[in-house]
């Protein structure tokens, strides 16, 4: 331990002799460390440890996948939820639900989002209360109305609480009822991003269904538990055959996290492998001046040598020393993780990871810190220690300066050390011009509408309310108007679901006259006649359905151009008719039109729009008068006049929406169609990879040009007296500023060379999460022509100091 001891104080000296030295080498370690700690901090909370909940890897979601390959979820009835948690392969399942409610106490209702559970659900999450308690089972007895009880969500209570633990005993009202507040959810149940937890009545009504949620028993395997549950969901379809799809389907389970690793883990392990080279990089950099150092210790190890010191001693200080660096390095990193986390999170696709995750720099991450630390340490520190630890003791002590100039293998390690350097910045700024080119060749995608000037309100419509046909859409279409005569609203148009860039219900369609076909899916939308002037969609062929049509769900339709070229080859879509098989009368709740089954006439052929994200190819479209089909909720398309900001007329939207309804609120969450794009997963994960990425690639670009000017600086200072001797013989500046340069053409050559031949390879690789193609000779010799310039301007510094020696002074000081 005194031994220990000694090397540390030993090891500090040393370093605090050499500021420059360190400073660099910590500044390298703690970009590299710092980085792949806060890349770290959101793989291990997504990937690793994403849920609060008890055995969450038992958790399970319930899918269903149709004949045409859809994938979609479906709900039970309280009578089928009885039955299903007897399951011998459930350990335990509770259901829900949800809507959007309000509070007051404004000039305005807020909207809120409810969420129902049965009375065992918080019991089945197993997260304790942070205050108070969870719903119970006293709180939703079968057959009777659940208690007027409450549990704020830990958000809505910062919210709108302060943070109060007063709250407790407190009334809360919710669309005019008086509830309890009898707890405050845990900082990270977050379920279903609800505000409010409410005890649900379970209804023994055939034609409800709730979401069910399971957790398998221990030992059971999701495909074993598919396998056991089959016959059940089986006879279920039959019970319901409304809730299911009405031809053959398949059913599995899914774990709680697939969905959210299938998003993002992709671009995460991306990212962590960006890092990965950014640390090795910098861990280049670190060992290229650590032999640059040791070489010019030849002496000390040579005299320590000489006075008994062993091989294994000398190691044990070097490796003292780099472990030292590596650890302030390690801890500056994790203050620099620290700051630079939260901006990393906020170009995280909003809803492509839990939100139950916890992304932040916790034990864990601090000990993977320290692991990373000590591996580098290691990793950088040895193969110098190796190399140093054995002097050639009479050569150096017969030598008449302490200025030895490494030998062929010093020099060979430092070439090789540089190449890799390069090699690595050049692969990580093709990925990067990849990802931007990707990204930016998204922002000019044709859109096929236009949505400037626009935004999208969303009218949630109350439990209770409005529950026939001809109420729903007389009120519908008054929201519609109110909206419209704002001040500065040019037009407003309903579009139940049709918002785009990802829009429209993926469900089958029959065509007379033709053969059904599996894979005859389109994208049915429920929309008012404004809609296509309001997105400005331009009409092919024929004429949108009237007003009055609209009101008396008239059997009409309008399709896309993709539809018309894929189902009517000799363009003469208009006046055949379709049919949508799965729309279906269920009031109060989803109130249809007259014979909503019957054939649909089409009328109009519109020209094709983004319908399926901003990437994948535009899907056929069908569009119909949102009166023929109704749910608890639709969207008003508000287009304002020119020169008017959307947003900036939402307050009085809002208004003119509770004059129809006092208890009507608008969705909390309005955005213009602009920023509407932007929520887009495949624009956030672009956004996301080419701004860290490019980060990442800029840092990498600094290390590698600190590590090459590190080499050049060495090699200038061994050879000062060569150069004073060249020069006095007569040598030119000309000729010595060749010989620095040409000493790293061959590293800096070799290591481009090694990575355009990386970014060819790895290619498909980069291609899973980014557009653009790292094979693009463009960006192949836009980043190779930027490495060559930067690479030059960290040689050109040594280099011109090494033409301006003095001949007289290099020789004297020598």
């Amino acid at each position: 331990m005194q031994t220990l001891f000694q090397d540390l104080r030993y090891s500090l000296r040393q370093l605090i002799k050499s500021p420059g030295f360190t400073l660099t080498s910590v500044l390298s370690l703690m970009l590299g460390i710092g980085a792949t700690t806060a890349v770290f901090s959101i793989v291990y909370a997504v990937l690793v440890d994403p849920y609060p909940y008890a055995a969450p890897e038992r958790m399970a979601h319930m899918r269903l996948k149709d004949k045409a390959g859809q994938e979609r979820g479906f709900g039970l009835t309280g009578a089928q939820w009885q039955v299903f948690r007897k399951s011998p392969v459930v350990e335990d399942s509770f259901i829900s639900d949800d809507w959007s409610l309000t509070i007051t106490g404004h000039d305005l209702p807020e909207d809120v989002q409810g969420i129902y559970f049965s009375s065992n659900a918080f019991n089945y999450f197993g997260v304790p209360a942070a205050l108070g308690r969870g719903l119970q089972p006293s709180d939703a007895i079968d057959g009777q109305d659940p208690q007027p009880v409450v549990v704020l969500s830990h958000q809505f209570w910062q919210r709108h609480f302060n943070g109060d633990a007063a709250v407790l005993g407190k009334t809360l009202q919710l669309v005019r009822k008086n509830y309890t507040i009898v707890g405050v959810a845990g900082p990270r149940f977050t379920w279903d991003d609800g505000d409010v937890y409410l005890p649900l009545k379970v209804t023994q009504d055939p034609t409800v269904s709730y979401y069910t949620g399971l957790r398998l028993k221990p030992g059971v395997s999701r495909e074993q538990a598919g396998a056991a549950l089959r016959p059940l969901i089986d006879q279920f379809a039959k019970e319901s055959p409304k809730h299911f799809p009405r031809d053959k389907f398949d059913f599995y389970l899914v774990g709680l996290n697939d969905d959210f690793v299938k998003q993002l883990g992709g671009t995460l392990y991306l990212l962590f492998c960006a890092v990965a080279l950014l640390l090795a990089i910098g861990c280049g950099n670190v060992s290229i001046l650590l032999l640059a150092r040791g070489t010019s210790r030849q002496h000390e190890f040579a005299l320590r040598a000489a006075v008994g010191a062993s091989r294994s001693r000398i190691i044990r200080q070097l490796l003292t020393e780099s472990l030292l660096l590596s650890l302030t390095g390690a801890g500056l990193g994790v203050l620099l993780a620290y700051r630079g986390l939260a901006m990393i999170v906020k170009l995280l696709p909003e809803y492509s990871f839990p939100h139950e995750a916890a992304i932040e720099i916790n034990l864990p991450v601090l000990l993977f810190s320290v692991g990373i630390a000590l591996v580098t340490g290691i990793l950088f520190g040895l193969s110098p220690a190796l190399q140093l630890s054995k002097p050639e003791v009479s050569q150096v002590m017969q030598s008449s300066t302490r200025r030895i100039a490494g030998g062929v293998r010093g020099r060979t390690t430092n070439n090789m050390l540089i190449a890799g350097q390069i090699a690595l910045t050049l692969l990580m700024l093709a990925g990067a011009g990849a990802a931007m080119e990707g990204f930016l060749k998204m922002l000019h995608t044709p859109l096929g509408y236009d949505p400037h000037n626009v935004m999208s309100v969303g009218i949630p419509v109350h439990d209770g309310t409005y529950k026939t046909w001809a109420q729903r859409g007389a009120y519908f279409e008054l929201l519609r108007s109110k909206a419209a005569s704002v001040n500065g609203v040019e037009m407003a148009a309903i579009s139940s679901n049709a918002t785009p860039p990802s829009n429209g219900w993926a469900t089958s369609v029959e065509i007379l006259g033709q053969a059904p076909r599996d894979d005859q899916k389109v994208r049915v939308n429920f929309v008012s006649p404004g809609y296509f002037p309001v997105l400005r969609i331009p009409v092919v062929q024929g004429q949108i359905w009237d007003e009055t049509q609209n009101h008396n769900a008239a059997h009409v339709a309008a399709v896309n151009e993709t539809f018309a070229r894929l189902y009517f080859t000799h363009g003469d879509a208009i006046g055949h008719s379709l049919k949508v098989p799965e729309i279906r009368d269920e009031p109060p709740y989803n109130p249809a039109g007259p014979d909503p089954l019957g054939w649909l006439q089409i009328t109009a052929v519109v020209a094709d729009k983004r319908d399926d994200g901003l990437e994948k190819p535009i899907l056929p479209e069908v569009f119909v008068p949102f009166t023929i089909s109704m749910r608890m909720w639709t969207q008003i398309l508000v287009r304002s006049k020119a020169g008017i900001a959307p947003l900036s007329l939402l307050h009085a939207v809002g208004a003119q929406v509770n004059s129809v309804d006092p208890d009507q609120q608008i969705s909390g969450q309005v955005r213009d169609l602009e920023h509407w794009i932007t929520t887009q997963q495949e624009y956030q994960q672009e956004h996301l990879v080419t701004w860290v990425f490019g980060a990442f690639a800029v840092l990498a670009l600094a290390l590698a040009a600190v590590g090459l000017y590190s080499v050049v600086a060495y090699s200038v200072a061994q050879r000062t007296s060569e150069f004073g001797i060249r020069m006095a013989l007569g040598a030119q500046r000309g000729h010595v500023l060749l010989i620095v340069f040409t000493s790293t053409v061959t590293s800096v050559a070799s290591g481009i060379a090694a990575g355009l031949l990386l970014s060819i390879v790895l290619n498909k690789v980069l291609g899973r999460w980014a557009e653009g193609s790292s094979r693009d000779p463009h960006i192949l010799l836009g980043v190779t022509a930027l490495l060559t310039i930067v690479a030059s301007l960290a040689c050109a510094i040594p280099a011109r100091r090494a033409s301006a020696v003095d001949p007289v002074i290099a020789l004297r000081y020598e």
